[in-house]
């Protein structure tokens, strides 16, 4: 791998970074096309790559940085997971039973449909209450 080449993987992962940090989008969302569109993997490779990313590494210092200002429910980080871990396993399996242009165009048309109910459809709510802060000093 050339240094342009590591230089590009790095931005890429500063860029997924920042924004899960700024506002919480999974950094798949940013590292899938990028990959794809940048650094010309398959779909599948991009995928794979992106969930490799996610397994320890991902947003750890950002969690910590929301915990200590009492902003992450534990609770239900716990029980996300439970879904999480069966949800993706599932997905990977359904997705690589599919071709890569079909899984590609659905990727594509789920951000598509996201952005377009963020956009225009996105109703104003009342903030939900933060959970209760944790005295993190011990």
């Amino acid at each position: 791998m050339g240094i342009q080449l590591i230089l590009i993987v790095i931005l890429i992962g500063v860029a997924a970074g920042m924004l899960s940090g700024l506002v919480g989008v999974g950094g798949g969302l940013i590292i899938v096309p990028s990959l794809v569109f940048f650094l010309g993997m398959s779909q599948f490779s991009a995928q794979g790559t992106s969930l490799g990313l996610i397994l320890l590494p991902v947003g750890i210092l950002a969690v910590l940085n929301y915990y200590k200002q009492g902003h992450v429910d534990v609770k239900v980080v716990c029980l996300l997971s439970i879904g999480f871990i069966a949800g993706s396993y599932f997905g990977s399996k359904i997705s690589l039973s599919l071709s890569q242009d079909t899984v590609k165009k659905f990727f594509a048309v789920f951000m598509i449909i996201v952005a377009i109910k963020m956009i225009f459809f996105d109703k104003k709510k009342e903030p939900a209450p933060s959970p209760t802060p944790i005295n993190n000093t011990g």
